[in-house]
């Protein structure tokens, strides 16, 4: 009976892990659809957006246990850096869903609100713009996951320096893309509002935005999964160097 219990109980955690995964991609996505706000319409921009009003509640339904685990264990490094990043894109998605209902025309067009238009534009701007190169860190954190789940779904079991050493090369290279289009596309200029309009270029074929906001997405992404790797590696340094201290004390 207990096995059973506690087979039944994996079997739950893996299924919310996955779920929670599902939805951080499905957010990710609506989000690289949202950035296109004039290329695919006023109003399909706003059901999206009230998608991911939904897909936001839903994130953080079940990563209640975060919340209530704020004031416990011990901070590290990395986790002072996860929780900043964190509440960062907490407040970043507030300041979105504050402001898109307010803008709205067509979702939540019955609110009939029609005051604070100029603050909900620069806070609609500014928020989704952060919103998108913080959750793109946010992806980066749980790079090794994602990469285990389909090494797992392809059957892989060893280690390989060449798929390895390939899988950096590419990396690079969406680094390498993924800057140029950062400064083509003036996100810098957006995110800190030196730019209060954002420039569409309707003679540009969809693919190509979008082509260029994933290699942002993946450069952000490769950028939050080497910053945490170096980061959860220091509380292990630390002990090894206090390990040392202490045996080299021993010995004298």
């Amino acid at each position: 009976m207990g096995e059973r219990l506690r087979c039944r109980d994996t079997i739950n955690l893996r299924l919310k892990s996955h779920i929670k995964h599902l939805i951080d991609l499905c957010m990710e996505f609506a989000l690289l659809l949202l950035m296109a706000y004039n290329l695919i319409g006023e109003e399909a921009h706003e059901w999206i957006g009230a998608t991911m009003f939904v897909l936001v509640i839903v994130h953080n339904i079940l990563n209640i246990n975060w919340y209530r685990n704020l004031f416990k264990g011990r901070y590290t490094a990395f986790r002072v850096f996860r929780l900043i990043l964190d509440l960062s894109v907490v407040l970043s998605m507030i300041g979105l869903m504050v402001s898109g209902i307010m803008m709205s025309r067509y979702v939540f067009s019955f609110l009939s609100i029609d005051r604070g238009m100029t603050f909900a534009t620069a806070l609609h701007m500014i928020s989704a713009y952060w919103g998108f190169v913080l959750m793109s860190f946010h992806v980066g954190l749980h790079t090794n996951m994602m990469i285990a789940t389909m090494r797992k779904a392809a059957g892989i079991t060893n280690q390989s320096k060449v798929r390895t050493t390939a899988l950096r090369i590419i990396a690079a290279l969406l680094c390498v893309c993924g800057v140029y289009a950062f400064i083509r596309r003036q996100i810098g200029s957006y995110m800190f509002m030196r730019t209060m309009y954002v420039f569409f270029d309707f003679n540009e074929p969809l693919a190509c935005f979008f082509l260029d906001y994933i290699a942002i997405m993946g450069m952000f992404g490769c950028v939050g999964h080497y910053i945490s790797a170096t980061l959860r590696k220091m509380p292990a340094k630390k002990a090894a160097k206090e390990k040392g201290r202490n045996s080299e004390n021993k010995q004298s």
